[in-house]
């Protein structure tokens, strides 16, 4: 499990990444990736592309990111998500907080 946070050049968003297993050993790494940044971005993109599997944990990290971010209004994408990890996200309706390409 990796993950990694880069903000954009003008601090609007910051990309967080995910590759491997995304469970409740990633939960303070996640936490750090968002909460540890100089800037306070107005977007998210969490990019699931290497991420192979997702559990209940990791559902609860998003919605704390959602938290995080303003709730209701926040502007989270969650990018390039593999066919199970969407069917995940598809179950638990979190096409309802998320946007999810």
């Amino acid at each position: 499990m990796t993950i990694t946070s880069q903000p954009s050049a003008d601090g609007q968003e910051l990309t967080i990444a995910i590759s491997g297993r995304f469970d409740f050993n990633a939960h303070q790494a996640f936490r750090d990736a968002y909460q540890r940044q100089d800037v306070s971005p107005q977007r998210y993109v969490v990019n699931l592309q290497g991420t192979t599997y997702m559990d209940s944990s990791a559902l609860g990290m998003l919605l704390l990111l959602r938290d995080h971010a303003g709730g209701d209004e926040a502007d989270i994408r969650l990018l390039n998500c593999s066919p199970d990890v969407r069917k995940i996200l598809s179950v638990s309706n979190f096409e309802q907080l998320f946007v999810i390409a």
